[in-house]
């Protein structure tokens, strides 16, 4: 198996969840590349969600990951790029959906929202997970192509 690339990112609201998911991922062997925050000090999320989708854009990763205290701001932040499918999640179920039916790149959390456990369920779900495709890939298709 190729070793994937994870890109993480975070705002200062979900530092201590960025560097739990982080360390998680490296255990289990992915490649992380760690877009930061790595310290306390407050910052506009919506930087690191167009850094994160710039690094995916690129193909300098294969997936991402991307924080902010709600989740909110920095999805939709990411999603201002045609290239970049973020899906906020805070449960397992989701995170299976967002892959399966949404071909979503990147997944979302809120570091004030969710706990660690729980977090690195949702991300182990999002990244074994396939996109289904069939009827769904006309869906996921108008998501990068919006009409005028």
């Amino acid at each position: 198996m190729t070793k994937q690339t994870i890109a993480i990112a975070c705002d200062h609201g979900a530092l201590a969840l960025k560097s739990h998911i982080a360390a998680y991922l490296q255990n289990k062997g992915y490649e992380i590349l760690d877009l930061g925050v790595n310290g306390t000090e407050s910052v506009d999320y919506p930087d690191y969600g167009y850094k994160l989708a710039h690094i995916l854009k690129d193909g300098q990763a294969t997936r991402g990951i991307l924080m902010c205290g709600s989740g909110i701001g920095i999805s939709i932040a990411a999603n201002r790029f045609p290239e970049i499918r973020a899906a906020l999640v805070h449960d397992v179920t989701c995170a299976r959906l967002a892959r399966e039916h949404n071909d979503a790149n990147v997944i979302v959390f809120g570091g004030r929202m969710i706990g660690p456990d729980l977090c690195e369920e949702c991300v182990n779900t999002f990244l074994n997970t396939d996109f289904e495709g069939g009827r769904h890939q006309r869906r996921v298709d108008k998501l990068s192509n919006p009409p005028r």
